[in-house]
């Protein structure tokens, strides 16, 4: 469910249920289908944040807090950071792993924070879920200062084999397998359908853009499965 409220394969009740559901697996799955790469991703998108100690950080759509967890070493003691999520049973498996962060629930789309409230905004594996993507966006770029920084850790598409015939297989039979194995295949045949539908890294750098927001890039990696989208929204230094 990515890039509107008619794209999706869900709709977003039965995705927080979904989330609800697997968040016990979570962590462990993310861990099987990236080979453990996916905290380094994290850490590369905590990085291109431009955080600086004593700043102050929203992880959008925080799942179990890995990104927030991120954010928290580059904002030190003295910062704040704020995990999101829509799913109580992501933010409490969050809580687990670090009591001392604040883990909210909130609704991507109506965030329930000021403007200009965060030194930046992250969402990591997040987005694709948005039952509106460019009313989610619009959201973490309205509560950051002028200045400030949106980032965007996501999945997308390679389109060159012989990585690209991998991926397919990948996403579209093994996912799905494991999907079955843990007891929820439903879950792990949206992961690939909610990837393929999700807009492709130039058009979420346009639409990031179209925002207002500035000095937008983005970076491959993995060679070319993510994406990790830095945007500065207009004003301050």
């Amino acid at each position: 469910m990515s890039g509107g409220p008619s794209s999706g394969t869900l709709d977003e009740p039965q995705v927080r249920a979904m989330f609800d559901r697997i968040a016990g697996v979570y962590d462990r799955m993310n861990s099987v289908m990236t080979a453990g790469m996916h905290h380094r991703w994290r850490e590369r998108a905590a990085d291109l944040s431009g955080l600086r100690p004593g700043d102050r950080a929203l992880d959008v759509a925080t799942g179990t807090g890995d990104l927030a967890l991120a954010l928290a070493r580059r904002v030190g003691p003295e910062g704040r950071v704020v995990g999101s999520d829509f799913s109580q049973g992501m933010l409490e498996l969050a809580r687990e792993k670090a009591p001392e962060l604040r883990w909210e629930w909130a609704n991507a789309l109506e965030l329930p924070y000021a403007d200009g409230e965060f030194d930046a905004a992250t969402v990591g594996f997040g987005a694709r879920n948005f039952a509106d993507l460019d009313r989610g966006l619009a959201e973490m770029a309205r509560v950051v200062r002028p200045g400030g920084r949106v980032v965007v850790l996501e999945i997308t598409t390679p389109t060159r084999p012989p990585l690209s015939t991998f991926y397919a297989a990948w996403f579209d039979r093994v996912v799905p397998m494991i999907g079955r194995l843990v007891g929820d295949p439903d879950a792990y045949s949206y992961l690939p359908s909610s990837v393929k539908r999700f807009p492709g890294p130039h058009e979420l750098a346009q639409r990031l853009a179209a925002l207002g927001l500035e000095e937008v890039h983005y970076l491959l990696t993995a060679g070319g499965i993510i994406a990790i989208h830095v945007a500065r929204k207009p004003g301050g230094e």
